[in-house]
């Protein structure tokens, strides 16, 4: 059930006029189910405090909806399970307005005002680089679900991390052999002008490149467009595939008005589902996507050989077989995302047990904790599959799938393997000073 913002309803888990998650399921006179473990010292231990960085305005609106349900699940099953070190968990959410300036404000606010333990779950780029100074100066833990390099490229600090969802850099680099032997040689990009369209832009040349394509044609558009048939024209005539990435409110406008501009005789067409995000791919004049290819870190639809763990997952944040709201069909997900705020929270979770994690004086012991793990095995708290984590970079790795739209959904034809996506360190964070 959602508010009448479109929010998840958490009036039963413990959401406060503060938007406070905490899910203590363990109250007195509930039933406990099987293999429950109670919190130790539930009653007088405080909270674990996390602050959660939310797009709940601004042009990442659609996900800070599903991160917060995904996010409100998670800590749902964390609290069942008895909290992290016996103790409850606690989301305190503020809305950074998918704002550069606003999301350092918040990040500051967390770290005087609600004083909380770590902050999370930031997912646009820009808003990442412009809030990650904030964390470092604060010495708070700032772990994100953004997929932009800027985290691996260890240009911000020690006190960022990304656990949780893989970046672009790897993600292109795993699925371009793909697309070179399935899709065309000759590619025209189309990605937002700025941060996370920048990593497409940098790093899509030189993977296909290597696999003997070429990007003929690079065309920037800005996230807040609202209409794109201006910028098709330079799309070049021997292109054979065009790449798209794009996100914001109108990202169905541009799909539809690609379409509209080519008709049936268009080129190839391999995207990123940024296009199509909480966008239902069978809406009118979608229908030339047909046959089409996109990224998806997470599968939107349900697929025949999900794992236990992924239908689990599925049901704990309350997705159908087709990736929409349980019981509204038309309020569809970010499922190619969102799974990163459950993952990562489990990183979390792990981190702090690892630290024998207290409270802020132990910070910088948590921080090294998280550099300290290596892998994430595929079940219940990843169920997205099996990840590698690099500390000196704070970038996890793992799968990418690659998705068909044929019978009105997304069918996976092509999985990569974690060592597609590996690549070369370009700096340490662990030798920055804590």
């Amino acid at each position: 059930m959602t508010d009448k913002n479109g929010f998840f309803d958490l009036s039963n888990t413990g959401l406060t006029r503060r938007t406070a998650l905490k899910g203590l399921a363990a109250g007195a006179g509930l039933a406990v189910a099987p293999g429950f473990v109670r919190y130790s010292q539930a009653q007088s231990s405080a909270p674990i405090k996390i602050g959660f960085q939310c797009h709940r305005t601004g042009i990442g609106a659609a996900y800070g909806r599903w991160y917060e349900r995904t996010t409100a699940a998670a800590v749902k099953a964390i609290n069942e399970a008895g909290g992290i070190n016996g103790r409850p968990v606690e989301v305190i959410i503020e809305d950074d307005g998918t704002d550069p300036g606003r999301g350092a404000e918040v990040v500051g606010k967390f770290a005087t005002q609600h004083k909380t333990d770590i902050v999370y779950g930031t997912l646009f780029s820009h808003v990442v680089i412009g809030s990650a100074p904030a964390a470092g100066e604060a010495k708070m833990p700032y772990f994100v679900v953004s997929e932009g390099h800027h985290v691996a490229s260890t240009k911000l600090n020690r006190y960022v991390f990304q656990p949780g969802i893989t970046d672009v850099k790897s993600q292109i680099q795993a699925m371009a052999p793909w697309i070179a032997a399935n899709a065309g040689k000759k590619v025209t990009q189309i990605f937002p002008d700025f941060a996370f369209g920048y990593d497409h832009r940098d790093y899509l040349p030189p993977a296909l490149k290597a696999q003997g394509a070429e990007v003929i044609a690079q065309i920037a558009i800005p996230p807040t467009e609202s209409s794109f048939t201006k910028y098709f024209p330079q799309i070049p005539a021997e292109t054979e595939v065009i790449y798209h990435v794009m996100v914001g409110p109108a990202v169905l406008t541009f799909v539809k008005e690609l379409g509209e501009f080519y008709g049936s005789n268009r080129p190839q067409l391999f995207g990123f589902i940024d296009s199509l995000e909480a966008t239902d791919i069978n809406s009118p004049g979608l229908e030339f996507l047909d046959g089409s290819h996109f990224w998806e870190g997470s599968p939107r639809y349900a697929q025949p050989d999900d794992s236990a763990a992924q239908k689990a997952y599925r049901a704990a944040v309350g997705i159908d077989d087709n990736g929409a709201a349980v019981g509204d069909p038309k309020d569809v997900s970010t499922a190619a995302h969102m799974f990163g705020c459950w993952e990562t929270l489990y990183v979390v979770k792990k981190a702090m047990e690892d630290a024998g994690y207290k409270g802020p004086e132990d910070r910088a012991k948590l921080v090294e904790a998280t550099e300290a793990l290596t892998e994430f095995a595929e079940g219940p708290e990843h169920p997205q599959g099996p990840k590698t984590f690099n500390g000196k970079i704070h970038q996890c790795f793992g799968i990418q799938n690659i998705s068909k739209v044929e019978g009105g959904r997304l069918n996976v034809v092509h999985k990569t393997k974690i060592e597609d996506g590996l690549y070369e360190p370009e700096g340490d964070y662990t030798t920055q000073p804590l």
